[in-house]
């Protein structure tokens, strides 16, 4: 069934690009375009539904698993060919210096912006577990609501891996002077966090999780909690200290990068990369063919491909 929907899914786009005004299109290198998949369901699809793409286009695809952090420095190097999900507030500093080292390019934003922020599932704010919510000051009253069994008696915070903020927010909880009743777990992939969103929700009990924007859950039903304003310089890996690093997170640019090579090396492909551009709905509904629906991140490529090719023949036109 997955080999049936990807050959309809190229046909189609073959089909479009047949018939682009009679344009003729760069030729490409028949060397495999290398694209990173890290360990969350929208960057994973995506990877997936811009290698349909550029397959629909002629070229090859390899898709190779890479540290979140440490892509930027392979995409330098030349060897991973693009980024597709670069997300300011995790990634930016990485990206900036990988940058300035020479080799990387900024390929442009996605139309979404992005928010990355613990927060509550809305129904448990609108069941009052934790009246004042969704005020961080609220939390100093209701670490019962949200401790669990491994918490020690602390309400716990659920953070995505290690490697996606380090300590931000282990260091938060301490500046804002919660550290006495909460602790922070990390999971170990992003899909740690949906199975706890689902026990809570089963078990009819509070849970704090990291999450973002755009995903699945923005339909779901979600609240970011608001803490103090974050600026430039707040946050401890930033040069603050742990009087400013209470401060909460930036809504930020979603943004693409590349290997300096790829305009040159495949043109075409790098046209259509460059004009890339998806919405919040967009990459909240690939998420949620896997998140929601369970299907395999290939199949659920396939399918929104698919089912949106008149998304795909603006960039590709």
């Amino acid at each position: 069934m997955k080999k049936l929907i990807n050959k309809v899914a190229v046909a189609a786009l073959t089909m479009t690009l047949a018939t682009v005004s009679g344009q003729a299109i760069a030729k490409d290198s028949s060397k495999p375009i290398v694209i990173p998949v890290h360990n969350w369901a929208s960057q994973v699809v995506m990877a997936h539904v811009i290698g349909l793409m550029f397959e629909g286009m002629g070229n090859n695809v390899e898709f190779v698993p890479a540290d979140s952090q440490g892509v930027y420095e392979s995409i330098r190097n030349g060897d991973v060919t693009i980024s597709h999900e670069v997300w300011q507030s995790s990634f930016g500093a990485s990206f900036y210096n990988a940058m300035d080292k020479g080799g990387l390019i900024d390929v442009g934003d996605h139309e979404a912006l992005a928010i990355e922020e613990i927060g509550v599932p809305t129904w448990v704010i609108d069941q009052n577990l934790c009246p004042g919510l969704p005020s961080w000051e609220a939390l100093a009253n209701c670490q019962d609501v949200f401790a669990t069994t491994d918490s020690g008696g602390k309400g716990r915070i659920l953070e995505g891996p290690s490697s996606w903020h380090g300590d931000v927010f282990p260091n938060r909880i301490k500046g804002l002077g919660l550290d006495d009743k909460y602790m922070v777990k990390f999971a170990g992939t992003g899909d740690a966090l949906w199975a706890e969103l689902a026990a809570a929700k089963l078990e009819g009990r509070g849970t704090i999780i990291f999450n973002w924007s755009p995903n699945w859950t923005d339909a779901e039903g979600f609240t970011f909690l608001t803490f103090p304003p974050y600026y430039e310089g707040c946050r401890i890996s930033e040069g603050g200290t742990l009087e400013t690093t209470g401060c909460g997170s930036m809504l930020g640019w979603l943004k693409k990068a590349a290997h300096y090579q790829m305009p040159k090396r495949w043109p075409a492909a790098y046209k259509a990369f460059s004009k890339l551009s998806f919405t919040t709905t967009d990459i909240g509904q690939m998420a949620a063919l896997v998140s929601v629906d369970g299907m395999t991140y290939e199949d659920a490529a396939a399918k929104w491909f698919a089912e949106h090719q008149d998304v795909i023949a603006k960039f590709t036109q």
